[in-house]
């Protein structure tokens, strides 16, 4: 088998990962923040060492302002929900994700919430000026995804923070940059980021987190409300951080296989895991362009984006293209709109979608190689008829 999706679940994890989840499991079990006995102790002490490790991944100077959530789905409802008030108005890119897209209809539909979708060029680059030029005075929120989970297009969101100025909060979904590109909320001036565990993160499914810039909790207010094991003697919920915003007993298991991972990739080096990717992307990316019938999407320039590449083949719809692939060579890729339907729509893909081959840390140069001879004995059939 050769996995190359990626961009919706990193596969395989790192065995330290799977020790950690495990490990949990087996020795701990108990529920961190909320007993005092030894099992409770280390339950607080891995979630504590997996919210500093993330902090370490994105940049972040206090971890206490890491806010551990199920998914960036999650995350990005807790953001959006938090800050936005009746009658804003919001700046976007047509690059997002309809973790984005929905939640944002449903505010438009109860607080009257206003947008003004930017929308990128071909390959999914949006212009930091053209965002700056769709904010007004009743601008609350600008949001860049870091990168497309459809064409893996690498957004200029330092560029888009200093247009905009400091006016205005900077949301960023970086579902598929954390762990896949090095990030620094500080040096970028995000105000939000959303995270997810289980892709460029190599932890499992079931964790992720918002980054809340210091000083910008004052204007979040929580999603979700209920113990925390902290201030029990009041019905209102804690002023501070992290415990604000993380009501109810959170994922130990899955947190502490997060903390491995980012471990993980803090030993490796998360610039050194980048430029394997680049390196195996321009490797795809030149193969793919002398197959007759196969058209490749996004920068054609590696260093522009992830190291996931959408296609289509002509002649071959990209639902029947993933499961010829899975047949008959065993690769493993995702088609279809991937859930960013306004992406196809700016690349020209909608409403058939595209196939997507995503690569990750433990792709190598044969995985690419085989791929590209799949895809090529598919475009020579499909063009046969």
């Amino acid at each position: 088998m050769i996995y190359l999706d990626n961009a919706a679940t990193s596969f395989p994890k790192p065995p330290e990962v799977i020790d950690a989840v495990a490990g949990y499991m087996r020795d701990v079990g108990a529920s961190p923040g909320r007993s005092a006995h030894q099992l409770a102790v280390q339950a607080a002490r891995i979630l504590l060492d997996a919210r500093e490790a993330v902090a370490q991944v994105l940049g972040a100077s206090d971890a206490r302002h890491v806010v551990f959530t199920a998914n960036a789905t999650e995350a990005l409802n807790v953001a959006l929900s938090g800050v936005l008030r009746q009658g804003d108005h919001v700046v976007l890119t047509s690059m997002e994700h309809n973790a984005i897209m929905r939640p944002l209809r449903y505010l438009r539909e109860t607080r009257d919430v206003t947008m003004t979708v930017v929308p990128g060029d071909t390959a999914g680059r949006v212009d930091p000026g053209a965002v700056r030029a769709a904010v007004t005075p009743r601008t609350r929120l600008v949001i860049a995804n870091y990168a497309s989970n459809v064409v893996g297009t690498l957004q200029r969101v330092a560029e888009i923070r200093e247009a905009v100025g400091r006016d205005v909060l900077l949301l960023t979904d970086a579902a598929q940059a954390a762990g896949a590109v090095p990030l620094d909320v500080t040096r970028d001036g995000i105000d939000l980021l959303a995270f997810t565990g289980h892709k460029a993160l190599l932890g499992p499914p079931g964790t992720g987190g918002l980054y809340i810039r210091p000083g910008v909790e004052g204007k979040l207010a929580p999603l979700i409300r209920g113990g925390t094991g902290s201030e029990s003697e009041s019905d209102e919920m804690p002023s501070f951080l992290p415990d604000r915003f993380e009501s109810g007993t959170r994922n130990g298991p899955g947190l502490a296989g997060l903390g491995a991972a980012a471990r993980f990739l803090l030993k490796r080096g998360v610039a050194n895991i980048r430029a394997h990717e680049v390196e195996l992307t321009a490797r795809l990316l030149e193969g793919l362009r002398h197959v007759s019938g196969v058209t490749c999407y996004g920068p054609a320039d590696p260093d522009l984006r992830l190291a996931t590449v959408p296609i289509t083949i002509a002649g071959l719809p990209p639902a029947e293209a993933a499961h010829e692939l899975d047949r008959r060579f065993g690769i493993c890729v995702r088609s279809g709109l991937h859930c960013a339907p306004q992406a196809h729509r700016t690349i020209g893909t909608f409403p058939s979608g595209a196939l997507r081959l995503a690569l990750g840390w433990a792709s190598t140069a044969d995985d690419v190689d085989a791929a590209i001879s799949a895809v090529a004995e598919l475009a020579g059939k499909a063009a046969a008829g």
